[in-house]
């Protein structure tokens, strides 16, 4: 059943009346749309109102439809209702800005030139602002001409001085305070074991650090592949999309741990199953340590051969006695524990002490059969010579 005038009329009655600050910031639902205007729900008795312009996109298309949620600043209270804004833009006059500069309202500006210390904004297509290198942005960027310059972007005023002949403007505070927000949704959100994606930053020797939208994690190069890496800037570039895994969280220090090689398939599932104890195989001298030499044997996949079975039978103190980094070597797999991924390789010419020994045994059984068949063959010469030496007497 419809509604009555009756229930409609209470409804309104019962609104509460909204009390609101140039510059505060809110949600507010689009309940109308005309051609030049967007009429808000903000919970008041009056609709407020937005100009369509700042919901057009560069092809001309409203951006919005009915019932959406849209992000706008209190401007000001008119007859008709209150004025929102999602930023102050092109025709904005000196009044409009000072509004702005007093109530942190975001302000639109076209990046004209770079000049000493920063880059000149232009404000509303008529005011000169400045903003130093440092405000551009939260992130450095190799060219900041080429990366800015001629670019719309929207700014906070953080100062105006001389009746508006000297403004001053941050687009990394506008970024700060976003990222603020984000960072409140990541903590309720942000769990460990999550695929998450980001923007590379920052490589450094010890790992790539990653922007994923409200904080920057850290992937430690212990984590950027299955084999050693050596060189994080081989795997990774600054600007580059990446998927990783959370690994662990420490909001109090806005420390996060991230994974690459978790989204990789990992090369043990299909290795463990070809790797079996007494195959022979050609690898690569990766990393000498004083235990022993580590050995790719393929993808992903590196073994160990202890200093022991090194030297060919002599003993060694170090194992770059005996081979060096790069070295091709043809192995043998003795052992392979697939819970751990680790395994135990020997030079394919090794030989334990335990079949050293063997060896030995088998060596000596066969010299001792020899030397009995001598011995047999011997006295059998000896019998034979007596026995022609009694005929030859019986002649006589």
């Amino acid at each position: 059943m419809e509604e009555s005038f009756a229930d409609l009329f209470k409804a309104e009655e019962t609104k509460k009346i909204v009390k609101l600050a140039p510059g505060q910031k809110l949600t507010a639902t689009v309940v109308g749309i005309s051609p030049d205007t967007i009429f808000l729900d903000v919970g008041g008795k009056s609709e407020g109102a937005l100009n369509s312009s700042e919901m057009i996109d560069g092809e001309g298309n409203l951006t919005v439809e009915m019932g959406d949620k849209v992000e706008v600043y209190f401007l000001q209270g008119k007859g008709s209702g209150p004025l929102f804004t999602t930023k102050i833009g092109s025709g904005a006059d000196i009044s409009h800005l000072e509004e702005a500069w007093r109530s942190a309202i975001p302000v639109e500006g076209i990046v004209k030139a770079e000049i000493k210390g920063g880059f000149e904004i232009s404000l509303g297509g008529k005011t000169r602002a400045f903003c130093p290198f440092s405000q551009m942005s939260l992130r450095r960027v190799a060219d900041p001409a080429k990366e800015y310059v001629d670019t719309t972007m929207s700014f906070l005023i953080s100062k105006i001085e001389e009746s508006g002949r000297n403004i001053v403007v941050s687009a990394r505070a506008l970024e700060e305070a976003k990222r603020a927000e984000m960072r409140d949704e990541l903590v309720a959100t942000l769990a460990e074991g999550q695929t998450v994606e980001g923007v590379i930053t920052s490589i450094r020797d010890f790992g790539a650090f990653v922007d994923i939208g409200a904080i920057d994690g850290l992937i430690p190069i212990s984590e950027i592949g299955w084999s050693r890496v050596e060189r994080v800037e081989e795997y990774f570039a600054v600007g580059q999309k990446v998927q990783a895994v959370v690994k662990s969280i420490d909001w109090e220090k806005d420390r996060i741990s991230l994974s690459y090689k978790d989204t990789l398939t990992d090369p043990w599932i299909e290795a463990a199953k070809e790797l079996v104890p007494g195959t022979i195989l050609t690898g690569k001298v990766v990393r000498l340590a004083q235990f022993g030499a580590f050995v790719n044997i393929a993808e992903g996949i590196d073994g160990l051969i202890h200093i022991s079975r090194l030297g060919s039978g002599r003993r060694i103190n170090h194992p770059r006695e005996a081979v060096e980094e790069g070295q091709e070597i043809e192995v043998k797999v003795e052992s392979v524990d697939s819970d751990s991924k680790r395994i135990s390789l020997a030079p394919s010419d090794f030989v334990s002490a335990e079949g050293e020994a063997d060896k030995e045994e088998a060596t000596f059984k066969e010299y001792a059969k020899k030397k009995k068949s001598s011995k047999e063959s011997s006295n059998m010469g000896s019998l034979g010579q007596l026995l022609k030496a009694k005929m030859l007497a019986k002649k006589k």
